[in-house]
């Protein structure tokens, strides 16, 4: 596939996911490394949605360690159960946090940040790292978006 992506804005959040989620399948088919899937897959999101911030965290020597993103610079190194990440791998499940300041432990990378996802990388009943979102604005994830990305991680663990 060529590593262009077509992007429309100008149609519903579920729409967007329903046309990008094809076009991260073609991009990936047939690669094989993990970390350059990752690194268009935040490409890719970034992209379509225009969000703060979107990258992964790897789990080494017992913490998350940061992978590919895009957006400002972010914490390096989170700790198992703290922050938003390190409870989602804590928890092995997707946490959807409408205001940051509102939630216990919430590890401000970046200020500008308000709401955020978080979604686990699950294989064979181990958590590999996490996706985390972030977005400038309150309240801004919701069930649409972690349906969907959850399916872009189902690709990317293929």
């Amino acid at each position: 596939m060529a590593e262009d992506l077509n992007i429309n804005r100008n149609i519903t959040k579920e729409e967007q996911y329903q046309s990008l989620i094809p076009q991260i399948e073609a991009l990936l088919a047939g690669e094989s490394d993990f970390v350059a899937n990752m690194a268009n897959i935040c490409a890719a999101l970034k992209e379509q949605f225009n969000w703060f911030w979107v990258g992964f965290y790897l789990v080494k020597d017992e913490e998350l360690v940061l992978g590919p993103f895009q957006g400002p610079v972010a914490c390096t190194r989170i700790k198992k159960g703290k922050g938003v990440c390190g409870t989602s791998w804590l928890q092995n499940q997707t946490i959807i946090v409408p205001d940051v300041d509102l939630f216990p432990g919430h590890i401000a990378c970046a200020s500008a940040s308000k709401s955020e996802i978080v979604l686990p990388l699950i294989k064979n009943d181990e958590v590999l790292g996490v996706l985390d979102v972030d977005s400038e604005f309150i309240s801004h994830f919701d069930d649409v978006d972690k349906f969907y990305l959850e399916q872009v991680i189902g690709i990317l663990l293929k």
